[in-house]
């Protein structure tokens, strides 16, 4: 089975495989030997040059990642990274319901004064639920009593039978919240924008969910992918993962037996458009999806320059840690 621009909505198991290396020469431009790679250069050019922003992508405020963001380095455990993931959370404070003042998002070519939300509405989008319980401990730290009142001893009859947890079942804790700033890839390049920091004890760093109210939020725009079928061989970017001066790295989208993957990248004055080729197996293969994150060096700074997929036409988003 072929998977290509429909991997993006496959609702399949996900492998995080491992990195091409930095400044590998992906494929570009100039037709070669390869089919492949001129079936790219078609393509990405099409979606080039069919790249129509908004107004909005130059003037206003177009978010290009998550609005949760780690200030820092979080230094997780596998527990307290499955709890950001999934957005665990359980407050010990009072959040704050007021409406703050406006705040501004300072671009690299200038400001944009926008209302926020309050702290309160900020946690209520953080939090997404309640951990599963899991077996043989409570997803908060209690001290059992015995019917006398005195506390149990643990191991005892009294206490939790089983021991290890097979899947987290601890929320992260809120201790404290302050309207702060964030760094966030927007279409104007990274933005330093109106945040809520919450302090959590289990975290080394806040983390942050961007507080600027949705009336003042525009989204990126549609794809405009080519009308013509993707070539056999190409495989979409699912999104970018890291940008460093001129070196981007971004995610593939591959099936499990797929070998020979390597990066394609078009690179314009006014848009990157990025993708990959595989050779696709040939024998029998499962139907998994796997996350291939592959490196290219650019000729210039990515800058405010936006990152398409070759496949969809779509921009790419900042993926979240």
């Amino acid at each position: 089975m072929r998977r290509t621009a429909a991997l993006l909505g496959l609702p399949l198991l996900m492998i995080v495989a491992g990195c091409a290396p930095a400044g590998s020469d992906p494929a570009v431009d100039a037709p070669g030997t390869d089919p492949r790679q001129d079936a790219f250069v078609q393509r990405a050019t099409e979606v080039a040059d069919a790249w129509r922003p908004p107004p909005a992508w130059k003037s206003g405020y177009v978010p290009l990642q998550d609005p949760t963001v780690l200030v820092g380095d979080p230094r997780f455990t596998g527990e307290t990274k499955i709890a950001f993931s999934n957005g665990w959370y359980r407050d010990q404070i009072e959040l704050p319901t007021a409406k703050p003042a406006d705040g501004t998002i300072r671009f690299p070519d200038g400001t944009l004064t926008v209302p926020l939300v309050p702290a309160a509405t900020a946690y209520g989008q953080l939090d997404q639920g309640d951990p599963p319980p899991c077996d043989g401990r409570p997803k908060a730290p209690t001290e059992p009593k015995l019917p006398g009142g005195g506390p149990t001893i643990e191991p005892g009859p009294d206490g939790p039978v089983s021991s290890n947890a097979q899947t987290a079942c601890v929320p992260l804790t809120v201790t404290a919240v302050k309207l702060g700033t964030a760094p966030v890839r927007t279409s104007r390049g990274e933005a330093q924008v109106p945040a809520w920091l919450f302090t959590v004890e289990e975290l080394a760093v806040p983390v942050a969910r961007l507080a600027v109210a949705p009336q003042a939020v525009t989204a990126p725009p549609e794809p405009a992918p080519p009308a013509d079928p993707a070539p056999k061989g190409l495989v979409s970017a699912q999104d970018v993962q890291s940008v460093d001066g001129t070196e981007l790295t971004w995610r593939l989208g591959v099936g499990s037996c797929d070998t020979g993957i390597t990066p394609l990248v078009q690179e314009r004055d006014n848009v990157v458009v990025v993708g990959g080729s595989v050779i696709t197996a040939t024998g029998v293969c499962n139907a998994m999806l796997k996350l291939e994150p592959v490196t290219a060096r650019l000729k210039a700074p990515l800058g405010d320059r936006p990152v398409l997929d070759a496949l969809t036409g779509a921009p790419l988003r900042l993926a979240s840690s």
